[in-house]
């Protein structure tokens, strides 16, 4: 009897444990409020709460959502929602900004996923659900064939034509230059003011700390920081800040 309630009671307690682990199945969840949710909803959450800022310093994309970031980043939707971005800039730009035309008026961007994409890279490689290979994404960035994002280039050249200074600042490492260079002017890009990559002195500081102290050194030199566009947070943090900031959408990676 005794080893028929020990057998009983181990038996009860697999099934049990199998159950509890089936109802943390994401297909089996609810919402507190009952509300059923399916793969595509989490994983339309997720990425939404990534661009939120809600989610912060993942290292890869969830295995769940793998495919459905792929689809998005591939997707009419993903160029849609840039496109709306940078739409904000120009309304804000055509209604906001009172240039000086001195020479003084600047607008910054960042490089990868704001100027040119590394959708191209990331496809190869899980669509961010590895964990990034630095040398991997280095050795890609130094073929020079990262595509333009096409709304992206618009508005750069309608600053341009403005006579806004156009300065890049970005986290690549210096490198890179001359690979940066060749790339962004093959793909259309020119005529921007000045290229700031991340050097030696740079590489103890975070991102955000190095790119505030850019910004820093920029508003010391004169210039009135009208906009910053970027695909992370990382790019707008820290004082001081632009006058206002724009966020393009990435659910791939996160750059603190």
């Amino acid at each position: 009897m005794g080893r028929f309630l020990s057998t009983f009671f181990c038996l009860s307690t697999l099934f049990l444990g199998a159950a509890i682990a089936a109802d943390w199945n994401i297909l089996h969840q609810r919402t507190k409020n009952g509300l059923k949710i399916s793969l595509r909803n989490y994983c339309e959450s997720w990425r939404m709460n990534v661009e939120l800022h809600n989610i912060q310093g993942f290292e890869v994309v969830p295995e769940e959502c793998v495919s459905y970031i792929g689809k998005y980043v591939t997707s009419t939707q993903y160029k849609v929602d840039s496109e709306r971005a940078i739409e904000e800039c120009r309304l804000y730009l055509g209604t906001s900004c009172d240039l000086k035309k001195d020479g003084k008026d600047a607008w910054l961007f960042d490089i990868d996923d704001t100027l040119l994409s590394t959708v191209p890279y990331y496809k190869k490689h899980n669509f961010g659900g590895e964990k990034l290979n630095l040398t991997s994404l280095e050795e890609w960035m130094s073929q020079g064939k990262a595509p333009a994002l096409e709304h992206s280039l618009k508005f750069f050249d309608e600053l341009k034509s403005m006579g806004v200074q156009i300065i890049l600042v970005s986290s690549r490492r210096e490198h890179l230059r001359s690979a940066t260079v060749d790339n962004l002017v093959d793909v259309g890009y020119h005529g921007w003011t000045s290229l700031i990559l991340r050097g030696p002195d740079d590489e103890l500081d975070s991102v955000q700390s190095y790119k505030a102290n850019v910004r820093k050194q920029l508003i010391s030199d004169g210039y009135r920081i009208w906009g910053v566009v970027g695909d992370q947070y990382s790019s707008f943090e820290e004082l001081p800040s632009a006058q206002r900031t724009f966020k393009l959408p990435n659910p791939l990676y996160y750059v603190s």
